[in-house]
């Protein structure tokens, strides 16, 4: 197990910690780009968004390469890309140019986690799945705290060009540390014809266990990356009333909950397994400790403080506890082309979630200050919660499918 940490686990970890970085240091570089290309809110925002568009469109594609090619090839391969992305970005010097670089850079780190979740499966021990499962998402939470603070001081010594030139050459490095060191596993790849493996989509979508445990992750994981990635700022200041550094602190906070809470998984499920449960029972406490998050903050029974916003990012990164579950239901031949099916809806819904805030906010008239009412905030935030109590409803009504399905 030390080697496979050493020549698969820690290839893998030093991308996705890239790929999360590339997530959201458009946070802290959004100004230089204002001030350098001229871009406006709405330009700001579609080039942002290029990333999660081309990430979430490749992800049923994704999952048939890594069944039938394995995860070193492809994500080795699709990190060239991201490298050849920011190296654009870096050059760029239109909207245009930005928002097509800023797309090759999400199809290029599309795989980031899916890949790894694939090569887990292959190298390591099946009980062991969710506890490195949780390891290797942590360095995801590194990428995102990296990507704030430490950026903010890398723009004291260079510009936001120089720093993606930087990014270019570690990204290629990454690359080529997959091809070269990660090692082939035989018999792992997909046998039939691409024909009959799409075909195995389309069962994997069929399947009762699938459609039992995925909604009810997906509302959570997906309302947390439209809060973490927007909305979660704008609360804070024109709901709570805190101050932008007080803003800042309770963000990273999240953030560093996340991490907390992507270690801990495993040993959260270690610890429910123990008791009696199976993996979609862990899946079911996973989710009601998420809406339990939500429910605090839009009630405001606990008030806003760090200690909420740890809890929150705490509680919503053990949503990811379903790609382990879908490994242990799913042969490995299928595991990638599970983990994809299931990750497409993360990021579907997180694109409705993060648009359909707005404009639930957007239905109450701004002040004069340029601010929203706070009641606008708190029905859209309990239309996202909402969804999520519906969705574990779902998860613990019974029907016949199930029942079949766990006899």
């Amino acid at each position: 197990m030390a080697r496979a940490m050493l020549v698969v686990f820690m290839p893998f970890a030093c991308g996705y910690f890239f790929s999360y970085f590339y997530r959201t240091v458009n946070a802290v570089v959004a100004p230089y780009l204002r001030q350098d290309i001229g871009l406006g809110p709405a330009d700001l925002g579609l080039m942002s968004a290029a990333y999660f568009l081309t990430f979430a469109a490749f992800q049923i594609p994704l999952g048939l390469l890594l069944d039938r090619y394995g995860p070193r090839r492809v994500q080795g391969s699709l990190y060239g890309v991201a490298a050849v992305g920011a190296l654009m970005f870096a050059m760029g010097d239109s909207v245009t140019t930005l928002i097509l670089a800023r797309a090759m850079i999400g199809f290029g780190v599309s795989g980031g986690l899916m890949a790894a979740l694939k090569a887990i499966v292959m190298w390591f021990p099946l009980h062991r799945v969710a506890v490195i499962n949780g390891w290797y998402l942590a360095f995801g939470g590194l990428g995102a705290l990296a990507a704030t603070g430490p950026v903010d001081i890398a723009m004291q010594i260079m510009d936001w060009r120089a720093m993606f030139m930087v990014l270019a050459a570690v990204t290629l490095v990454v690359a080529a540390l997959i091809l070269m060191v990660v090692p082939e596993r035989p018999n792992s790849a997909a046998t039939g014809s691409l024909v009959s493996q799409i075909k195995e989509i389309g069962q994997i979508y069929r399947d009762p266990y699938f459609w039992r445990i995925v909604p009810l992750m997906f509302t959570c994981a997906s309302t947390y990356l439209a809060v973490q990635g927007l909305w979660a700022g704008p609360w804070l200041l024109e709901v709570d009333g805190f101050s932008q550094d007080d803003t800042a602190t309770h963000l990273t906070i999240m953030a560093v909950g996340m991490i907390v809470g992507v270690m801990g998984s495993g040993l959260f499920a270690a610890v429910l397994q123990r008791l009696g449960f199976d993996m979609a029972g862990v899946c079911g406490f996973a989710g009601a400790f998420s809406i339990l998050g939500m429910l605090f903050l839009v009630s405001n029974i606990v008030p806003s403080s760090y200690l909420l916003w740890g809890y929150i990012g705490l509680v919503v990164a053990l949503t990811a506890l379903v790609f382990a579950a879908l490994s242990h239901h799913f042969p490995v031949s299928q595991a990638a082309r599970a983990n994809t099916a299931a990750n497409v809806l993360v990021f579907g819904m997180a694109f409705a979630y993060q648009w359909g805030i707005g404009w639930v906010i957007e239905q109450w008239p701004m002040g004069a200050d340029g601010s929203y009412p706070k009641i606008a905030y708190l029905w859209a935030f309990l239309a996202v919660t909402a969804t999520q109590v519906i969705a574990f409803i779902w998860f613990i009504w019974p029907t016949e499918g199930r029942r079949k399905a766990h006899r």
